[in-house]
């Protein structure tokens, strides 16, 4: 029978759910179990693809093509596998289903409403995910994050789905996590355990009751206060879970570990009743090894490598959550810690000079003091100016830069207007009357819906002949096709190919017909590369994205050396 792990949150919203979910899934992968995780996001959109990165955070986009919430990222880096759009449930997506079927008329004279029919689905939902394959094996543990907080209106039918399906699936199998934040108050830095208390109380009062209390703090948790949450709280005193602040999230699941969660959920779980070969447990054990010194590793280096991130949504770093975890793989991947300048694009332009010197002036310091430039994907035409600017100051002074999706469309815009003579060179998404479209929209796209219309998912990239010695198809291993990720509407205009590798700059990757560009790179440059997919989704912290390493390298020295 596969088992159920729920992480309810508590207090406030971004309390780190994501991570404890993540981490409880690689502690039990460390047995050898098999596991999956299911992200629920309350609100009603269908997906994450049409949400700001400003108001959400990064929409992460999956194999499939599904555009869903950052978390579920993490679960694929944390747990190492590849997840499809079904792992991202919405209300939106279960309300279209419920309306679906009652136009069919499947609940024909029924009163459709939200207890049983909308719960049903949710359940239901849950179940279909737990029959998929995962690692070629229908999984062992489903995590189950529930966004949000417990008490918001919105969230209210996924909480009472959960409490019905406690007794669907069964009291051995069904566990519940609830994260909740345990704030520090005053000078003498007291912590509160009231705001758990109020928590816990809103959680039994919808039918749930904790058997993990995670109190997120940003000190180690005073054993009086686990105490009288323990007391309070009406768990034992081993069932309240210390997770404070620490170095990397890469240390959480050792700290959850040491506090003896995989102990716990044997006995809550029934664990010992699943059968793992001995080739699954030794997988595990060796998967534990890497962590331990992967986090071990975090803490014992010195060296510093520092990234310009020229980008249009730094005020929230969430925005850019995978581009900085990639980043980070590969930085310890070469044993350097990553120190990212995060510089708002706009900060770079003129208008800035007039309107706020000091700024411009400051972005400007931490972009020359930088040793490598990363202009990642985004759309839109504020910034661009500024975006433009960054391209052309890494590849006049030889600095390591390298251009993701709207990235690299940036990297042949520069290159077409100081280069190659083109001054009004622009793309058709920012000016769409430029005379020197060098970036067009692609024919397939709708030009009514928005949602789910743009080139999407996992798709095949291919290594043209002469690309030999080139620097991205060594980083991939010498390989003659990789397949990663993407997410644009837009493309590099194939009528104006010849002109750019005339002028040195080469399009040694393109997609299947030939016709699409997706990998360029600059002669005579240490590093000067572009790629219209976005390697940053597949991500690992124990293997990282070769055209990551590789500005880590250049921007180090050590590129040359690595190939």
């Amino acid at each position: 029978m596969t088992k159920y792990i729920v992480v309810s949150g508590g207090v406030i919203s971004g309390i780190g759910k994501g991570v404890i979910a993540s981490s409880t899934g690689t502690l039990l992968k460390s047995l050898g179990l098999r596991v999956t995780a299911i992200k629920i996001d309350p609100y009603l959109n269908i997906d994450a693809g049409l949400m700001s990165p400003l108001d959400h955070g990064e929409v992460f986009v999956l194999n499939d093509g599904g555009e869903v919430d950052l978390d579920l990222g993490n679960y694929e880096r944390f747990l190492d596998v590849e997840l499809s759009r079904i792992n991202n449930i919405t209300t939106g997506k279960i309300y279209s289903e419920v309306i679906e079927k009652e136009r069919k008329g499947d609940y024909l004279g029924k009163t459709v409403q939200v207890v049983p029919h909308v719960t049903d689905a949710i359940q239901s939902w849950i179940e279909r995910v737990a029959e998929l394959p995962i690692d070629g094996e229908k999984p062992d543990v489903v995590i189950i994050e529930l966004g949000g907080t417990v008490g918001d209106i919105e969230s209210a039918p996924f909480v009472e789905a959960m409490r019905q399906f406690q007794f669907r699936v069964g009291h051995d199998n069904f566990c519940l996590i609830h994260v909740s934040l345990v704030p520090v108050v005053g000078s003498v830095g007291e912590q509160k355990t009231k705001p758990t208390q109020m928590s816990v109380r809103d959680l039994r009062g919808a039918g749930l009751t904790p058997d993990l209390i995670a109190c997120r703090s940003s000190k180690i948790l005073d054993p009086s206060v686990a105490a009288k949450i323990s007391m309070f709280c009406h768990v034992a005193p081993e069932q309240v879970l210390a997770v404070h602040d620490v170095s990397s999230v890469y240390h959480v699941p050792i700290l959850m570990r040491e506090s003896g969660v995989i102990d716990f959920f044997r006995r809550r779980l029934n664990l010992d009743s699943i059968k793992i070969s001995d080739e699954r447990r030794l997988v595990g054990e060796e998967l534990w090894t890497r962590w331990t010194t992967l986090a071990g590793s975090y803490v014992h280096i010195h060296e510093n490598v520092t990234i310009a991130l020229v980008g249009k949504y730094t005020n929230l770093h969430d925005s850019y959550i995978s581009v900085y975890k990639a980043l980070e793989h590969a930085a310890l991947n070469c044993k350097r810690k990553i120190e990212i300048k995060w510089i708002e694009a706009t900060d770079l332009e003129n208008d800035t000079l007039n309107t706020d010197p000091l700024k411009f002036h400051e972005s400007w310091k931490a972009l020359c003091a930088s040793d490598g430039v990363i202009v990642p994907g985004g759309f839109g035409n504020r910034g661009i100016e500024g975006m433009i600017v960054a391209a052309k100051w890494a590849r006049e002074n030889k600095i390591p830069y390298l251009g993701i999706c709207l990235g690299m469309q940036i990297a042949v815009i520069e290159f077409a207007r100081n280069v190659c003579g083109m001054s009004e060179a622009h793309s058709s998404e920012m000016n769409p009357t430029t005379p020197t479209p060098v970036v067009i929209d692609m024919p397939e796209i709708s030009k009514t819906h928005m949602g789910g219309t743009m080139r999407l998912g996992l798709r095949p990239t291919v290594f043209q002949p002469g690309s030999e010695n080139g620097r991205a198809r060594k980083l991939y291993g010498s390989k003659d096709s990789v397949d990663e990720r993407h997410r644009h509407r837009y493309e590099v205009n194939p009528e104006y190919i010849s002109t750019f590798e005339k002028n040195g700059l080469q399009f040694v990757g393109k997609d299947t017909t030939g016709q699409r560009m997706e990998i360029v790179e600059m002669d005579d440059h240490p590093y000067f590369v572009g790629c219209q997919y976005h390697p940053e989704y597949l991500t690992r912290p124990l293997n990282p994205c070769p055209l990551f390493r590789g500005l880590i390298l250049a921007a180090v020295g050590e590129l040359d050396a690595a190939l």
